[in-house]
């Protein structure tokens, strides 16, 4: 039996509880079981065992990053929790180091990964999806999503997961579309898995 490991990177805010990104949680939850897979599910808001989670990973077939996008980034209770899994599982369990050798201590840095799975990243966001990938828009100036999300993409890189295509809900907060994004959501999954 496949598996999948749920990671809902949700930190509450009194101005943004986390419903749209716990509902995408329980969508892709219902999804991977009809579909068959074993669901394991954390949430890095609340208490975890760092060793449970490095194995949670190890053993996940695909790993599903839910997040909101946070001042340009991560939540910091998900930088915490890497901080803490990919340093627990820097040393053979999710990678060996920086996969550089002493024979060659200036190639194949980030190359050190011991993970054959895949990993998804969906993201919420207040941004217009107009806001990106326009040069004419000033604050990104042309950038894209995964210009923003490009360390996510490289911490999974690191441990050898293999990228799949991100979900973007966009303008959740000042022009929520929630209905359009559940669906779109659904539809993303279906293509993917």
């Amino acid at each position: 039996m496949k598996k999948v490991l749920l990671i809902n990177a949700h930190h509450p805010y009194s101005y943004s509880p986390g419903r749209l990104n716990a509902t995408l949680i329980e969508r892709a939850e219902s999804y991977f079981r009809a579909k068959g897979y074993e669901v394991e599910k954390t949430v890095t808001a609340e208490a975890y065992d760092v060793d449970a989670e490095v194995e949670k990973i190890r053993s996940a077939d695909v790993v599903f990053l839910q997040m909101p996008l946070n001042w340009m980034g991560v939540p910091w209770s998900f930088k915490k929790y890497t901080d803490e899994v990919w340093g627990a599982g820097l040393f053979g369990k999710l990678s060996n180091g920086d996969g550089r050798s002493s024979a060659a201590p200036k190639d194949n840095y980030g190359m050190g990964g011991v993970l054959n799975g895949r990993y998804m990243v969906s993201v919420t966001a207040n941004a217009p999806s107009e806001a990106f990938n326009d040069p004419a828009q000033a604050y990104f100036a042309g950038r894209g999503e995964d210009d923003l999300t490009l360390p996510i993409h490289l911490n999974f890189k690191w441990i050898g997961l293999e990228k799949m295509p991100s979900f973007w809900a966009y303008d959740v907060m000042k022009n929520p579309q929630i209905e359009s994004d559940l669906a779109r959501f659904d539809e993303h999954l279906a293509t993917h898995f």
